[in-house]
């Protein structure tokens, strides 16, 4: 399952800013809960996808979504969770999950999801 679906346990994606690959106050809190769930299933491990709204580039996007992702699971070993748990992709623009040409579905669209790869 996949933390954009609700269906990663208690894992929740984390969004971004335009054009940015920091983590918000809002993204730091929603990664500390999932470094939470992580600790309690230590057998879980996670791909983390980056993703990018709709304007940019398609190498432009895949370099930011690899940052975005890059940046969520420095996040987490930072916080304790083993750095061999963690993979990090990037699909850039190729995956939205809204398909609007608006703030309100790009901002759905600059996120880091997870993925669960193995219990």
């Amino acid at each position: 399952g996949d933390s954009d679906s609700s269906k990663a346990g208690g894992l929740r994606t984390v969004f971004f800013a335009y054009d940015s690959s920091s983590l918000s106050s809002q993204a730091r809190s929603t990664l500390e809960s999932n470094v939470e769930f992580l600790k309690a299933n230590p057998s879980v491990e996670i791909q983390v996808e980056g993703h990018c709204d709709e304007r940019g580039g398609v190498q432009y996007n895949l370099a930011l979504g690899e940052r975005r992702a890059k940046a969520v699971r420095d996040y987490l070993v930072a916080m304790g969770v083993t750095a061999s748990r963690v993979t990090t992709i990037s699909f850039g623009k190729e995956r939205p999950l809204a398909f609007g040409h608006d703030e309100s579905a790009w901002g759905q669209n600059r996120r880091a999801n997870f993925v669960v790869t193995g219990k």
